[in-house]
């Protein structure tokens, strides 16, 4: 179980709902009291002066309550480059905006789905305005960013998947400097990357707190088993599987079987192989590994030759944190959670409605 010490989360561990940045100034009216904006200063040998500027200004506004005219007149700038800066400081996600109070309806699909699926924790972002696969990708992502943010601590070893949702993560995440930390790359790599690599974002969340990187210099998918075994045996693999029996935290992400699948749309897998996994009772890609509806590996050639860590070796993780979310991933979610367990799940609303249904 993970330790939460964090003081902005003394109140509830449920608190930790995201807000999009259109609607804080009606929630700041209607609740002047509740805290929207936190801006996070990370600790840098130098600053340029655009950017302490940029910062000043986001902090008056955000934080000092002051309006844009008021901020430009304190920085001796017009307005509207305070209001420009302000705009630059949102896309680099040097601030931050959530509500550190429950939105109602969110909780409470949390706090059911822990009793239904018996997790430690849920956390259920709204249900994202634009329905395509980035937007709720990033709505959940910036939850999980967020949430590992919190978590890390010194000494841990951390695996992680890959997906759109974990690359999503990066924008939100913020951590202090940790010490010993290593963090490990769960599946093998991409020859021909569009938009995910599970080798990227390893390097890029180990470089944002200072962890050793363990990186799975292998591809996704090899010809045969004896290639796979060859790999793992005698090109310097066997460390990432070692490191993956004793995990303290495994971040996953899972996705469905369809035309909107990262595994077909990235070009994993071919409209045969999707067909052949559909027929064979396949809903669900997990770390690359194709699971039915009770969480089973699917009879398939493919699942012989990924190189990814087990699912077996994965569910051993002192903490699994699963993140995703759509209704149409509900499936697969429950499959996931069948198969590795999950203590911290973190979704959207639609997906929280639609696993509770199946679950009643």
């Amino acid at each position: 179980m993970i330790d939460y010490q964090q003081p902005i989360m003394a109140k509830s561990r449920h608190l930790r709902i995201w807000v999009d940045i259109s609607i804080i100034s009606t929630i700041a009216w209607r609740n002047p009291e509740i805290q929207l904006a936190k801006l996070r200063r990370e600790t840098r040998p130098s600053i340029s002066e655009a950017s302490s500027l940029r910062l000043r200004a986001a902090w008056l506004y955000y934080n000092q309550g002051l309006t844009q005219k008021d901020v430009a007149e304190r920085l001796g700038i017009s307005r509207s480059t305070v209001i420009r800066m302000l705009d630059e400081a949102v896309k680099r996600s040097e601030v931050q905006i959530w509500i550190d109070a429950g939105v109602d309806d969110c909780l409470a699909l949390a706090t059911q789905l822990e009793e239904a699926y018996g997790l430690d924790e849920a956390i259920v972002v709204p249900e994202a305005r634009d329905t395509s696969a980035e937007a709720l990708a990033g709505a959940v992502g910036l939850a999980l960013g967020k949430f590992l943010s919190e978590v890390i601590q010194d000494n841990m070893t951390i695996g992680v998947g890959w997906g759109r949702t974990m690359t999503a993560s990066l924008s939100s995440f913020r951590p202090p400097r940790r010490q010993g930390c290593k963090v490990v790359s769960l599946l093998g790599g991409i020859v021909a990357v569009h938009q995910t690599n599970p080798i990227d974002y390893t390097w890029r969340l180990a470089s944002q707190f200072g962890a050793e990187c363990y990186m799975f210099l292998a591809p996704l998918l090899v010809d045969s088993v004896k290639t796979k075994r060859a790999l793992i045996e005698e090109c310097g693999l066997k460390t990432i599987y070692e490191l993956a029996e004793a995990m303290d935290l495994a971040v996953v992400s899972c996705g469905d079987i369809g035309p909107q699948s990262t595994s077909l749309s990235e070009g994993f897998i071919s409209k045969t192989e999707l067909d052949e996994l559909t027929a064979a009772g396949c809903v669900c890609d997990t770390m690359f590994n194709f699971l039915d509806t009770e969480g089973c590996s699917v009879r398939h050639p493919i699942n012989e030759r990924v190189m990814s860590v087990d699912l077996d070796t994965l569910k051993k993780a002192k903490h699994i944190v699963l993140s995703s979310g759509g209704a149409h991933r509900a499936v697969a979610i429950r499959a996931t959670i069948r198969r590795i367990g999950c203590n911290t799940l973190i979704t959207d609303e639609t997906a929280a409605r639609e696993l509770l249904r199946m679950a009643g």
